[in-house]
């Protein structure tokens, strides 16, 4: 699939008077469109041929447009690039532009970043700033456009808009990346385009930038590393900014009207939540605010304290776990940044706790005290064992019963995965989490999906990836027992598939041999030679993720069914006291894997235990070859 629909300004007129535009752009995106047109749809019919007829009525029809252009590695797409040549340098030259069907908008508080739009739910990003997010996202990631920032240009164009019904949004300053224009102004928008671009074919300049190479983007911990120490240019796009921004606010306005609130930040894996924890986490780091970042995963905080915080003990300490708050004071802190947010337990006692510091009290009302503004970072979809209760409803009831009130943002974003709806889609689909049922695996250019036809072809097909210095880690469901190492500290294969076998990631706190503690088994190299579980590879990412499939989940009737007797997680195991019933059991193994299948940021590599759905697996994706390109 190409990363955009290619056409001209008399390319998209001619399409529309057919009535085909829509049809084709759906076609590109791998949907069919409805007979009543979405939202999306139907700007797409108003919005592109307006701005075809502005490039005919400037004469730039030959000026290439890249209709829903996806970013490198995101999901987020521009709606427009104008691709061309600079009338003055001869040089390629691009405009990014973001097409507003608004009647009128207003800032909606007190950041001028963040406004409302008349007949548009919630609170959106300035389209200024959007518009610029999307043209320094590919300036540090499309290789030839790294080097020539000057090459990129940024225009929010709300058609339907006059300079009045929108006056607020000018409080916002415009820069080359930057500018926005109103239906009311369309001939300042038309010398401005010939300003930019000439009146010759822009197709060279467009095959430029769809043939680019993309540059690597850091892992989380090296951003995190780079952020903690000085302020990067990482760019955080879409809602990912209304999140930094309101939570930016809500510290300053706690401080104006000593008033304390909670901050809810909701999406699916990938979608940027530790991205927007770790750039809180450093600003107000840097302005002197009190901050700390909690989880309550053992490997994922003691990973950040080893490796973006190594060498110092001040950024060690910003790194906590959510019981570590238990006895702080009430308001102790500025903000609290609770990533993972869906792992909050029922209570921070457990048996390692003495008997004085024992108490019933909910831990989401520790969380909720110990700071004026706590953020909670979460997904639903990821609560994987009995007692954890990091919901959104959760914490809506303990804050109104602590008074406080709530601002909730959702993610929509993927960052994951090769940011690939595409795939994000057919995984909900594959485990039940979305109705309709598992589809064909139909591919996408950005993720790349296999099925190996055995656990040894996993081993190897990852293994050129790990030895060429990719990451690389295979986990599976909690379907076989984990037993104790050996007296020599060596482990016990005990995922065992006919007359293969490998071990469960180590259980010890130190290193032994080459096999890392279990805490860093994720980032630790020599990780690769052991199997993960979900307790050690949630919160993690990896460029190639490998998934066993154990008798836990197994297909029945064209669909994957969850098998309560092939899982022996002592987690899962029901009790006199605490018994788990069915339909939660289910929803704990499928969310299991939908965290599993969703690690990897390149590719997958699948295999299933059981026969008929190692097949079933097989009919939905197709078999892979070792040794194929990936």
């Amino acid at each position: 699939m190409e990363r955009a629909v290619r056409s001209t300004a008399t390319g998209v007129l001619n399409l529309s008077a057919e009535e085909q535009l829509r049809v084709l752009i759906a076609a590109h995106l791998g949907r069919t469109p409805g007979a009543k047109p979405s939202s999306e749809e139907r700007s797409w019919e108003v919005s592109l041929p307006w701005i075809a007829r502005d490039l005919r009525d400037a004469g730039l029809e030959q000026v290439e447009m890249l209709i829903e252009y996806q970013l490198p590695g995101a999901s987020s797409r521009a709606d427009v690039i104008l691709s061309g040549v600079h009338p003055a340098t001869g040089e390629d030259n691009y405009v990014v532009v973001e097409l507003k069907q608004w009647s009128a908008a207003e800032r909606a508080w007190h950041s001028d970043r963040i406004v409302r739009a008349f007949g548009m739910r919630g609170e959106l990003l300035h389209p200024i700033d959007q518009v610029r997010g999307y043209c320094q996202y590919l300036t540090q990631y499309v290789e030839i456009l790294h080097n020539r920032p000057q090459a990129v240009h940024g225009v929010a164009y709300l058609h339907n808009a006059t300079e009045n019904s929108i006056s607020g949004l000018r409080a916002r300053s415009a820069d080359r990346q930057g500018r926005l224009f109103t239906g009311e102004g369309r001939d300042d928008f038309l010398e401005y385009l010939r300003t930019q671009l000439a009146s010759v074919p822009g197709r060279t300049a467009a095959d430029r930038l769809l043939n680019s190479p993309i540059r690597e983007r850091s892992s989380l911990f090296s951003f995190t590393a780079a952020e903690l120490r000085s302020a990067t240019e990482y760019t955080l796009l879409d809602n990912q900014q209304v999140a930094y921004e309101r939570v930016i606010d809500r510290v300053r306005q706690s401080h104006r009207e000593d008033h304390k609130s909670v901050i809810v930040v909701t999406g699916g894996p990938g979608s940027g939540k530790s991205l927007i924890a770790v750039t809180l986490l450093a600003e107000l780091h840097r302005e002197g605010k009190r901050v700390q970042h909690a989880t309550g995963s053992s490997a994922y905080t003691q990973s950040l304290r080893k490796f973006p915080a190594k060498g110092s003990t001040e950024l060690k300490g910003l790194f906590q776990f959510y019981r570590t708050f238990a006895e702080y004071p009430k308001n102790d802190l500025d903000v609290l940044i609770c990533d993972e947010a869906h792992r909050i337990r029922e209570v921070s006692t457990n048996r390692y706790t003495k008997k004085a510091s024992r108490t019933d009290r909910p831990q989401i009302d520790e969380l909720i005290s110990v700071a004026r503004v706590p953020v909670f970072l979460l997904d639903e979809h990821q609560v994987v064992r009995p007692g954890e209760v990091g919901t959104v409803d959760e914490i809506r009831s303990h804050a109104a019963r602590s008074g406080c009130p709530v601002f909730e943002i959702e993610l929509d974003g993927i960052f994951r995965c090769g940011g690939s709806a595409v795939y994000d889609e057919w995984v909900r689909r594959l485990l039940g989490l979305r109705v309709g049922g598992p589809t064909r695996w139909t591919g996408d250019p950005n993720f790349e999906v296999q099925v190996a036809h055995s656990p040894q072809e996993m081993v190897e097909l990852l293994r050129v990836r790990h030895e060429a210095g990719e990451s690389a880690r295979i986990s599976a469901g909690y379907c076989w027992p984990w037993s104790q190492p050996n007296v020599d500290g060596s482990l016990v294969p005990d995922v065992r598939i006919g007359s293969w076998s490998m071990p469960w990631n180590s259980r010890a706190e130190r290193k032994v041999q080459d096999v890392p503690p279990s805490i860093y088994w994720a980032t630790d190299p020599g990780g690769f030679g052991q199997i993960g579980c979900i307790y050690t590879a949630q919160g993690f990412e990896f460029d190639w993720a490998g998934v066993i499939f154990g008798p836990d989940l197994v297909v029945d009737q064209g669909r994957l069914t969850v098998n309560r007797s092939g899982n022996v997680d002592p987690a899962l195991k029901s009790t006199k006291n605490k018994p788990i019933f069915d339909d939660d059991f289910a929803r704990l193994i499928r969310n299991t894997y939908k965290v599993l299948l969703t690690r990897g940021m390149r590719g997958v590599v699948l295999y299933a235990v059981d026969p008929a759905t190692q097949e079933f697996l097989i009919d939905l994706v197709g078999p892979h070859a070792v040794g194929a390109s990936g």
